[in-house]
């Protein structure tokens, strides 16, 4: 497994002021009825912004094929879809896809973007991609994240990026929102994905504190994100 290399401080950085991306699969049926009550109780969830650790991490990076995991109202998929990417974007909830089509072609970028839905413990995206994204993939319930985010990394094509952002710990004395729920470090998700150590390279592995407009967030004092490029 590699090791962490040359961390970075992002704590200047606004961190995920678009949209969480917190989509359950705690069973097929189950978490698709989590997921799309969730969805039903507005018209719009989250902010239409991408995730702002997206953007940092994937502004500079060549267009290609992309994979969000757990896409919800489509923010992260149709702002890659606008910077030349060509997107799958998958999600358990059919509300969820049904709004992210609308926002799509709302952004001009409909024919850039493919959705689909899946329980990514059940099923995957068929193919090979230069950018696979898993923005705040937590749920209530069961989910087998860490074998859902190894799943992802064979998705990663050579020369690809693994992109996984993450909540960390709660704000000194603030109470845990999820107590039910495990939120590992960057550390832990780079040892659950069990990469072979001459085959990746550790761009990013690192908690960051939320400061400006991610704070308005409660509850989580801190986000860790693991960045790492499958070699060629």
């Amino acid at each position: 497994m590699p090791t962490p290399s040359h961390p970075h401080d992002h704590g200047d950085h606004d961190g995920h002021d678009g949209h969480d991306h917190e989509q359950g699969h705690g069973g097929d049926a189950a978490g698709q009825e989590f997921w799309d009550s969730r969805y039903r109780e507005s018209e719009r969830i989250w902010s239409g912004r991408p995730n702002s650790v997206l953007v940092r991490e994937t502004a500079d990076l060549a267009p290609g094929r992309a994979l969000d995991l757990g896409c919800g109202e489509g923010a992260d998929a149709v702002w890659l879809a606008g910077r030349g990417w060509r997107v799958t974007g998958t999600d358990i909830s059919p509300v969820a896809l049904e709004r992210a089509v609308g926002h799509a072609a709302e952004a001009g970028v409909a024919d850039r973007i493919a959705f689909e839905r899946h329980d990514l413990g059940e099923s995957f995206p068929a193919g090979e991609f230069d950018l696979v994204a898993a923005c705040f993939l937590h749920s209530p319930g069961e989910m087998p994240r860490e074998r859902i985010l190894r799943t992802a990394a064979r998705a990663v094509a050579p020369g690809g990026v693994l992109l996984v952002a993450g909540h960390g710990g709660p704000a000194p004395g603030a109470e845990n929102p999820h107590p039910d729920l495990y939120f590992p470090t960057p550390e832990e998700v780079l040892a659950g994905l069990d990469l072979p150590e001459d085959g990746w390279e550790v761009l990013v592995c690192a908690e960051h504190e939320r400061v400006g407009a991610e704070a308005d967030r409660p509850g989580h004092g801190f986000d860790n994100t693991l960045k790492v490029r499958r070699l060629a």
